[in-house]
């Protein structure tokens, strides 16, 4: 939207909302006092919870690295779920969300995460309420993954990880609406783990700062998703690029990285694609993110070609998870 071009740096508009913003950080800062005071409920529920998210708005690769943890606890012997607030979506009471669920009511992310994971991926509009719902019907289940929801305070957690993007950083440093923070950077100070998405970059309020990349080279098609090409499938071909994500320059970017020519279309994060925004009758190949894709795969063609990216952070912060997760009291 055109304001978030005033969150990058100081500008007459954001100069001119700042009191607005100074409004927003007093709401945000008496709001968490409630919880510290217990005037406002924390629910913990009977396992460990660990939080991926961030203090600014818009997208910073949290979904990733969601499903990287997830891998991760399973490899170390768990049994981990899912819960989200499936933005966007119409679901408000707990709900778990099957791979071919409408991406329109569950939210697209909690879709996706259903499909890659292999977890149990519950969404609804109290977190709390949805682990509940989780473990009750998965009591196996041995730990949560909450993607988002650090702000979410209602819901207790044991790890709190913080992803940000390391292009954009923290913007103009200040608070909504006149800059892109959710919260004080000085909460940095307080989270388990600041994980940089992109160049990296220190935080001197962070106890633990550490670099993720996001990598990928293959593309599935989204008719057929067994048929999976490289980039160079693409040379000299007419390709149009589409990103309806928090950040879409970091897709286009990846793209030209990979050596692929092609004319980038930008829509609003968590964007509700018709057959029109993905029509191109000129397009020889039309290449698109997987958070996007499971919003379009009804409406699909066989030129639509998917960008499957994975989470690859320093291996440090799986040790600092699995070793914040054992020192939890039984």
């Amino acid at each position: 939207m055109w304001l978030e071009r005033h969150w990058q740096r100081i500008t007459a508009v954001s100069t001119l909302l700042h009191p607005l913003s100074l409004l927003f950080r007093a709401a945000v800062s008496l709001r968490r006092a409630g919880y510290r005071a217990r005037l406002l409920h924390r629910d913990r529920v009977n396992a460990p919870v660990i939080v991926v998210g961030n203090i600014t708005v818009g997208g910073t690769g949290k979904t990733p690295l969601t499903l990287w943890l997830t891998a991760l606890l399973t490899e170390a012997g768990l049994s981990p779920g899912i819960v989200s607030r499936g933005y966007g979506g119409a679901v408000h009471a707990p709900h778990r969300v099957a791979p071919d669920d409408d991406p329109v009511s569950c939210g697209d992310e909690p879709v996706l995460l259903a499909r890659r994971s292999g977890c149990p991926v519950f969404v609804g509009r109290d977190r709390a309420a949805a682990a509940r719902a989780l473990l009750a019907a998965c009591p196996a289940c041995d730990a949560i993954v909450s993607d988002d929801g650090l702000q979410h305070y209602g819901l207790g957690r044991d790890v709190e990880l913080v992803v940000i993007d390391g292009e954009r950083g923290l913007g103009n440093g200040r608070m909504l609406p006149a800059g892109p923070l959710r919260e004080p950077r000085s909460r940095l100070r307080e989270v388990d783990a600041v994980v940089v998405n992109g160049p990296a970059r220190h935080f001197e309020e962070a106890r633990n700062t550490f670099t993720m990349t996001l990598e990928g080279r293959s593309f599935y098609n989204l008719l057929n998703p067994d048929f999976i090409v490289g980039p160079e499938y693409f040379r000299n071909q007419n390709v149009r690029a589409l990103a309806g994500i928090g950040h879409p320059p970091r897709f286009f970017g990846h793209l030209g990285n990979l050596g692929i020519a092609f004319q980038a279309h930008a829509f609003s994060d968590h964007h509700s694609f018709t057959p029109a925004d993905i029509a191109f009758a000129d397009a020889d190949a039309i290449l698109m993110t997987e958070k996007d894709a499971v919003k379009c795969a009804a409406f699909a063609s066989e030129k639509h070609w998917v960008l499957r990216v994975d989470a690859v952070p320093d291996p440090m912060l799986g040790a600092l998870v699995l070793g914040k997760l054992r020192q939890r009291p039984a």
